[in-house]
């Protein structure tokens, strides 16, 4: 019985510790009735991460994102994870068509073709980025000069709309300032946080 008890009392702390982190306060968009989404919020947006595999993952998440919810990308990461082989950049820069009928078949992620033949193509460009620059976020840093962006309320700007404009001219697509945008959000360059949430931060107090 002591094993039971220690099972339930475990359980009720988890409970305890997730309705805790429901009612602190959060981004507007951020949907507390979604565990992944509240991870999310709390420990990864926004958090830098210039990881090169982390940098491919993200901008083909973003891309799938174009005209649906962040939220429902994000329920289906893990099988995306799954099916684009852990985002290794060698294995999708040589799917075969075989492997893209698979995907456009795969129920569990989002099945839109043109996404799924935009992901491969702009995989093989990420990777002539990496090869010219050394790496993704080399590249990333042209644009940014090392500096994370403090902006709330916004939805593009300059900083995206240049890099959107670099990508597209070297041949990527689903990648408009918007979702470029979002990317940098994502990947913490620009940290956009609410003010009422108590992940707020400015630049005057980033070390707060």
């Amino acid at each position: 019985m002591t094993g039971l008890y220690f099972e339930e009392d475990e359980n009720n702390i988890k409970k305890i510790n997730y309705q805790r982190r429901r009612d602190m306060n959060r981004c507007k968009w951020c949907n507390l009735n979604n565990p992944k989404y509240i991870d999310y919020h709390d420990n990864e947006w926004g958090v830098l991460n210039l990881d090169d595999t982390y940098l491919l993952e993200m901008l083909i998440l973003e891309m799938f994102q174009a005209g649906l919810s962040w939220e429902c990308v994000l329920n289906k990461r893990e099988a995306f994870r799954t099916a684009y082989d852990d985002f290794d950049i060698d294995k999708i820069c040589n799917y075969t068509e075989d492997k893209i009928k698979e995907l456009e078949e795969n129920k569990d992620i989002i099945r839109n073709k043109l996404k799924i033949k935009a992901s491969i193509n702009n995989t093989k460009i990420f990777k002539d980025i990496k090869e010219e620059y050394g790496s993704f976020k080399n590249y990333l840093l042209t644009f940014t000069n090392n500096k994370i962006y403090y902006e709330i309320n916004m939805v593009s700007s300059e900083l995206s709309d240049n890099i959107s404009k670099d990508l597209r001219k070297r041949g990527m697509t689903f990648v408009g300032t918007t979702i470029i945008y979002s990317y940098l959000q994502t990947i913490g360059i620009i940290y956009s946080h609410d003010r009422d949430c108590y992940l707020y931060k400015e630049e005057a107090n980033e070390n707060s």
